[in-house]
């Protein structure tokens, strides 16, 4: 072995003991920058029955997840109300306007009116965007396309013998490592841990906290305490919600930090121990196992190591606010995996409704992430507030294709 690379060898092994889980949520003001390139123009796609016209411009990205496509390749462009989507851009550019490659669009978008008929949306997109489908790594464009919503749920503010289970703040004994800067393969771990004399560990998994709860050693500060364990740990899933107290009052609550560890699906883990049938576990049937099976709920819960810690946020906001620090949009939000689409992106989702073959084909924004949510294509449709919304994520599981919107070349 070369003696050159054994410091660094030695160093990622320390940090792998700390690095427990996958997916890596940036600071809401630091939001990663994407490297794209510039190609040079290509005339556009041959057309037998078409009058000659002027080139047409590539994406600016050449990252090798994408590859090249047109307009008329995208299933429904032509159908979807546009309109509806232009709030949730306007509020991707609130962001993603600070970037170079976006300046001169978002300048456009925010000379218009903050509300746009279909035409005129169209006509902006098309004339500043051009669409990338997005690839896997084996070459597949078809993926995942699964559903979230923000929950509501009961609680209160102080603790009582109803409302016994914490919705804690980031603890402030949590330490998040980053390296990155000096070792960019680490760019896809969560360092997360704790000091236990000079050493560095991993945080307190999801089953140590709750024997820390039990034992009265909360790590951390309780914004609120809800009702019941199951409605939690599923606010906890979804990454934000609302919390609806003794007098009728909501607290709106939203991510805020994970404890490192990954994450692990109980309705899986039902599955594999013969729990629960596939079609079984939803949210209701998880829901009702833990009705008929209550002494069993702390070993099904505690099966899923990942601990999410919440921070409050304003109710006045249009909706619960995402991975981007921008307000999710209902049906044109999604949640994507940062290794593969950045944050704040315009994406063409073509999938289907839920338990459906009818087409979905929506303009959505790039504008949350997810532990599940890994893959160039792989999207968490945001379905909005309350049970209906519920419902709808809980049963959506479908394939779908991806198309990524980015600036042309000189916008």
């Amino acid at each position: 072995m070369n003696l050159f690379f054994r410091p660094r060898l030695v160093f990622l092994a320390s940090v792998a003991i700390v690095s427990v889980g996958c997916q890596q949520l940036p600071p809401k003001a630091d939001l990663p920058e994407t490297a794209y390139s510039v190609p040079a123009p290509v005339p556009p796609r041959p057309c037998a029955d078409c009058a000659p016209s002027a080139p047409s411009y590539p994406p600016v990205s050449t990252a090798p997840s994408e590859r090249e496509a047109y307009w008329d390749e995208l299933p429904g462009w032509d159908s979807d109300d546009l309109g509806a989507a232009w709030p949730a851009f306007r509020e991707s550019c609130r962001v993603i306007g600070r970037k170079p490659a976006w300046a001169t669009v978002c300048a456009a978008a925010a000379a218009l009116p903050e509300t746009l008929p279909d035409r005129e949306a169209r006509q902006f997109f098309e004339q500043h965007l051009i669409p990338r489908q997005a690839v896997a790594g084996n070459g597949n464009t078809q993926g995942l396309v699964t559903g979230y919503y923000e929950p509501l749920i009961h609680g209160s503010r102080m603790p009582s013998p109803d409302a016994q289970w914490p919705i804690l703040a980031q603890p402030d004994d949590m330490l998040t490592v980053d390296f990155v800067g000096i070792y960019p393969e680490l760019r896809s771990m969560n360092l997360r841990g704790r000091l236990n004399g000079k050493k560095v560990v991993p945080y307190w998994t999801r089953a140590e906290l709750e024997k820390r709860r039990a034992e009265g050693k909360l790590p951390a500060r309780a914004l609120l305490w809800a009702d019941d364990p199951v409605d939690l740990f599923f606010l906890q899933v979804q990454g934000s919600g609302q919390v609806e107290l003794p007098d009728g009052h909501r607290v709106r609550v939203g991510f805020a930090e994970h404890n490192g560890h990954p994450y692990r699906s109980i309705g899986r883990w039902l599955i594999e121990r013969g729990e629960l049938a596939a079609h079984q576990a939803s949210m209701e049937g998880i829901r009702q196992w833990a009705r008929r099976n209550p002494h069993r709920l702390d070993e099904l819960l505690n099966s899923n190591p990942r601990y999410v810690f919440f921070r409050e946020l304003p109710t006045d906001e249009s909706g619960p606010v995402g991975a981007l620090g921008v307000p999710l949009h209902s049906g044109r939000s999604i949640a994507v995996d940062l290794a593969h689409v950045q944050l704040g992106v315009p994406v063409f989702l073509s999938t289907t409704w839920p338990l459906s073959d009818k087409p979905l084909n929506r303009l959505v924004m790039a504008q949350d992430t997810g532990g599940a949510i890994k893959g160039a294509v792989r999207a968490d449709f945001f379905w909005g507030f309350g049970d209906e919304a519920g419902e709808q994520a809980g049963k959506m599981r479908q394939q779908g294709k991806m198309w990524i919107l980015l600036p042309k070349k000189g916008r």
